[in-house]
């Protein structure tokens, strides 16, 4: 009756209302970061993805001023020397492939920072805790994995032209030489950030030691078919050495994974 008489009361003119409680304010998330909304995450993506191009693009810049010396020094692996051109285009379109490689691998401190900015909203401060150290390694094994891919070059080239002869003539072009080269270098410097995926996932609570090592079955095979098909050229040096890698690597993250306790 109260209720009743307090609502009556309240719509006779004269008679002020009866404030509502004040509603409390929403709960932060863990860590103080305000909520993003959809619109929110789609903004911090684009301008991270404009920072990754500018980055790739001076990048570039610098690596158009370098250009000549890799490639005369890229081309000076092979027995003939030199290379040949099929257009009057091939000669600045491969100086230009050139330039974007050595940007890409200019640019990836930068690149890997933009990534790491982008989903560490997305974790609690333990999670960014753990993770955060591994981010800078990711730079080594990218270098690691160029450096392997310029170590193999050599010998999968060899092998390659030593079925050539004086009936097949190895009459190199410089466009799909250029292309192999510079997708090798690619494929090997990519490859080799699957340990940091790995060990980012364990210490988030997305996989285990024990998980990894009831899979190692389904990886092999991942593995072998992945380095079949990422490296150019068709010899068997490449995905040997590039499958080896990756399950020594693989293995080596299992065995630093159990040793955390994970």
């Amino acid at each position: 009756m109260a209720d009743a008489e307090t609502l009556i009361d309240a719509g006779r003119p004269g008679v002020p209302a009866t404030p509502e409680p004040a509603q409390p304010p929403l709960a932060a998330p863990p860590g103080g970061d305000a909520i993003m909304t959809l619109f929110d995450h789609l903004g911090e993506l684009r301008t991270r993805l404009f920072r990754s191009v500018l980055a790739i693009v001076v990048g570039s810049v610098i690596g158009f001023y370098f250009s000549v010396p890799v490639r005369n020094a890229i081309v000076g692996l092979l027995p003939t020397g030199t290379v040949q051109v099929l257009g009057p285009g091939d000669g600045f379109m491969i100086q230009l492939r050139i330039s974007i490689i050595i940007g890409i691998i200019l640019a990836m401190p930068v690149l890997l920072y933009q990534v790491w900015a982008f989903i560490s909203p997305g974790l609690t401060p333990s999670e960014r805790r753990a993770v955060r150290p591994w981010v800078p390694l990711a730079l080594v094994f990218f270098a690691l994995g160029v450096g392997i891919a310029t170590f193999v070059l050599p010998y999968a080239t060899q092998f390659l032209l030593s079925f050539t002869d004086d009936i097949l003539v190895a009459n190199i072009a410089a466009g799909p030489y250029f292309d192999f080269v510079t997708t090798m270098f690619l494929a090997f410097g990519l490859v080799l950030e699957f340990p940091i995926l790995l060990v980012g996932l364990s210490r988030v609570g997305i996989t285990t030691s024990s998980r990894l090592s009831s899979s190692r079955r389904y990886v092999i095979l991942g593995i072998a078919i992945f380095a079949a098909t990422a490296t150019p050229g068709g010899d068997l040096v490449s995905p040997f050495v590039l499958g080896g890698t990756m399950y020594l690597l693989y293995e080596g993250t299992i065995l630093f994974i159990r040793r955390t306790g994970r």
